[in-house]
């Protein structure tokens, strides 16, 4: 009879503890009760029923990252390339998740290795390299329309590695030296075009410079040569002028002496000194000497000189 208490406290002990389930935050347990779906419980502390109720999954709502085991794809041009990637997920309906497959993970995983085949399969290699984006939204897309009925909801998938085999990875090695070295045999025939154009227009510049230079050389020294034939010609005629000044002015001085008392006495003297000049002259510079018939008669020349220098008075 004394062991009867303790039972009974020790029953209802066990039975406090089987009616408190404390589910943590970003959790969600499925209960069950009787073999059906009951409800499902909250993060805190929940009331069920011992022995009637009982937790039959748990699940995480949390984002979940997923590693997606490698394969190998056929691609389009019949290359194998070995793949693998990583995939997010998140649960967001348990009771979805509990009974909508029997095991989610499985069936994302399995699924999303299907669709990259598929994908992997329409393209040629060199495509799978440049299009990685496209192959990843194309399995999300596929993922997320098939995963609504696993409560699931993938949010994204990344591939991580693409290895194409060996005897591939070499030639496409080569294929991209090769592609180096001609883009910097361009790059340096392109600098020597660049070069050379240069180096043509300066000379072409050069020329143009110096032909400017000479016609500007030759256009300055045929204006200083105008200028200069210009001066001279000034020069010349301002000469004559001033010696026609001094003539003129010589005449009307001789002119104006005559008239004085005893100037027709100094021309005569003039002349005959003038005439006797010019024999003289003739003499010394000529072998042969042409005189005048009246050579000897100086007065009668002399006269007759002054006649005319009275007929120009009147």
């Amino acid at each position: 009879m004394e062991l009867l208490p303790l039972i009974l406290l020790a029953a209802v002990i066990v039975f406090v503890f089987k009616s408190l389930a404390v589910v943590p935050q970003q959790n969600a347990y499925i209960v069950e009760r009787l073999g059906r779906y009951h409800g499902t419980l909250a993060p805190g502390l929940n009331i069920i029923v011992p022995f009637i109720d009982r937790i039959a999954y748990k699940h995480s709502l949390k984002e979940v990252p997923l590693d997606v085991p490698s394969q190998v794809c056929i691609t389009r041009d019949n290359t194998q390339l070995k793949v693998d990637g990583i995939l997010y997920f998140q649960v967001t309906d348990a009771q979805r998740a509990s009974y909508g497959t029997s095991n989610f993970i499985i069936a994302i995983t399995q699924l999303s290795q299907t669709t990259l085949r598929s994908v992997i399969g329409k393209m040629e290699l060199d495509k799978t390299f440049e299009e990685r984006d496209e192959i990843n939204q194309t399995v999300v897309a596929a993922l997320d329309e098939a995963a609504v009925n696993w409560g699931v909801k993938v949010l994204r998938y990344e591939i991580k590695d693409l290895v194409p085999p060996q005897d591939i990875l070499h030639a496409m090695q080569a294929q991209i030296t090769a592609e180096r070295e001609k883009r910097a045999r361009i790059a340096q025939s392109e600098g020597l075009k660049m070069e050379q154009i240069n180096l043509a227009n300066g000379s072409r510049e050069a020329a143009i410079q110096k032909s400017q230079g000479e016609m500007q050389a030759t256009i300055n020294n045929s204006e200083g040569d105008k200028q200069a034939a210009i001066n001279k010609a000034l020069g010349e005629a301002e000469a004559l002028r001033l010696v026609a000044d001094a003539t003129a002015d010589a005449i009307k001085r001789v002119a104006s002496s005559i008239h004085t008392e005893g100037g027709l006495e100094a021309v005569n003297l003039k002349v005959a000194e003038q005439y006797v000049a010019a024999f003289g002259k003739l003499a010394k510079e000529n072998n042969t000497i042409i005189l005048p018939a009246n050579v000897a008669d100086v007065s009668s020349l002399v006269a007759s000189a002054m006649s005319v220098v009275k007929q120009t008075q009147r």
